[in-house]
């Protein structure tokens, strides 16, 4: 029977990553996959890179902002490696925030009044403090697919359309992933598994499905919007090709991936209060995802009890974000170093 040196199980923009990196050290490396790689919440997400977000959590910070740092080189070699593009955009965001900002973060600074116009023409908004944030966007669907030409081109191995649902241990130490088809022996396995890391025996992290809901229009013109735009009740991410996303929502509604007619309606009229033309876009598409939250809004990352397996889980929002530092930091874990980043605030043992 064949044995990897890594088995992952969960093929999203983390699970991938990581199975580019540790690939970059010689390893061989199986990626077990639910259903297709990336379709689940790397397929729903937006893609902003909002490293410069006032509600990341403070311990966070450090991650996010290397991870922002690693993306222009983290892309650049995916699309070398896939033949493929992908729509990194580095023109920044304009956030709306209910209450002047005390602390002005280094990615940060108060626009004023007169400032907006000239960055964005068609922006109506008006009434609260508004801040330039130095940061990018990605589209997740092309980052995602370039991803696995790059695993492929890289030799990792993928198993799709069956959920791991055990890690198989011996000797008090993990050696083998199981689905309901067959077994992949591995001397190590990381859990990516999302959403539903926690599914995977025999041991359950708290992580849970956070539903988002957004759609994506196409504007009357193209170039309607040229920065990310955020605002108190929406927000809005441009692509290259024209399209804008608009989101989204958080809601507790276990995996029910069922999209609201009500609630798009609801967020695409919050869309056109900002920028009044988006109101005759036409809608090309509206989803649900599900992100992996966890209790204290942190991520899952490093070894585990069991000697040999690991998890990489719980990014909640900022999964996209946080996929290069992800993947370097648990390579280095994986294959038996430490990691350039302290990894201890979130750890699997603080719950």
């Amino acid at each position: 029977m064949k044995t990897w040196d890594v088995v992952i199980t969960g093929g999203g923009i983390i699970g991938l990553s990581l199975a580019r990196a540790l690939r970059k050290h010689g390893a061989t490396v199986l990626v077990v996959e639910r259903s297709e790689p990336g379709r689940e919440a790397s397929h729903a997400a937006a893609g902003m890179l909002a490293h410069c977000d006032l509600t990341l959590p403070e311990v966070l910070r450090p991650l996010a902002a290397a991870s922002a740092a690693l993306y222009p080189e983290f892309v650049h070699e995916i699309e070398d490696e896939s033949g493929m593009r992908v729509d990194l955009r580095q023109q920044g965001a304009i956030a709306y925030f209910p209450e002047p900002v005390a602390s002005l973060l280094p990615c940060m600074r108060a626009l004023q009044a007169e400032e907006i116009p000239r960055l964005e023409p068609k922006l109506a908004y008006a009434g609260e403090p508004a801040y330039f944030l130095k940061e990018a966007s990605v589209d997740p669907r092309a980052l995602v697919a370039a991803s696995v030409k790059a695993a492929k081109h890289r030799e990792i191995d993928l198993a799709t359309g069956s959920p791991a649902h055990e890690v198989e241990v011996e000797g008090e130490r993990a050696v083998a992933v199981k689905t309901a088809k067959t077994r992949y022996a591995a001397a190590a396995v990381v859990n990516c598994c999302g959403a539903w890391s926690g599914q995977v025996a025999p041991l359950a992290f708290p992580t849970r499905p956070v539903k988002g809901q957004m759609l994506c229009v196409v504007p009357p013109k193209h170039g309607l919007v040229e920065h990310v735009i955020r605002a108190p009740e929406v927000y809005l991410v441009p692509r290259s090709d024209g399209r804008i996303l608009i989101g989204s929502t958080l809601e507790e509604a276990g995996f029910d991936k069922q999209v609201v007619p009500a609630t798009i309606q609801r967020l695409h009229q919050a869309a056109a209060n900002l920028v009044p033309e988006l109101g005759e876009a036409k809608m090309l598409e509206s989803w649900a995802g599900l992100r992996p939250g966890t209790p204290d809004q942190l991520p899952i990352l490093g070894a585990t009890a069991i000697p040999n397996y690991f998890v990489a889980a719980g990014h909640y929002r900022d999964g996209i974000l946080l996929a290069p530092i992800t993947a370097q930091l648990m390579s280095q874990v994986v294959r038996g170093g430490t990691s350039d980043l302290d990894l201890t605030p979130f750890s699997a043992a603080r719950f």
